[in-house]
């Protein structure tokens, strides 16, 4: 009967390895300083994720805007330095002719299209 008592006296290993380690004061601090940095702090882990994808959006776009602004810049160069393509564009997009030249624009029906 005395062993059954001293054993319900003993604390288990189980609890003493949660008094020493777990409920240890640097442990719960650092697991406080963890868990604020993650989830509350204007600064956290989460909000720094969120704006890293931001950049990573922005970078993105700049890449593609930069590459239009090359293809941009060499449709104007043709256009300024070589005038057939010159006469061409005008020809092409804003229905320019030469004299004694008529121009013919064909309109195709959509309506009719889609029928078929």
């Amino acid at each position: 009967m005395d062993n059954l008592i001293k054993d319900i006296k003993k604390p288990s290993s189980g609890f003493r390895f949660l008094r020493k380690y777990v409920l240890n004061k640097y442990v719960i601090t650092i697991t406080v300083f963890l868990v604020w940095m993650t989830f509350f702090d204007s600064t956290s882990f989460l909000v720094i994720n969120e704006l890293n994808g931001e950049i990573k959006k922005y970078e993105e776009q700049l890449d593609y805007y930069k590459k239009e602004y090359q293809k941009n810049d060499n449709f104007y160069k043709k256009l300024m330095f070589n005038k057939s393509e010159r006469e061409k564009f005008a020809r092409e997009n804003y229905f320019m002719k030469k004299k004694n030249e008529e121009i013919f624009i064909l309109v195709v029906d959509s309506a009719n299209s889609v029928k078929k």
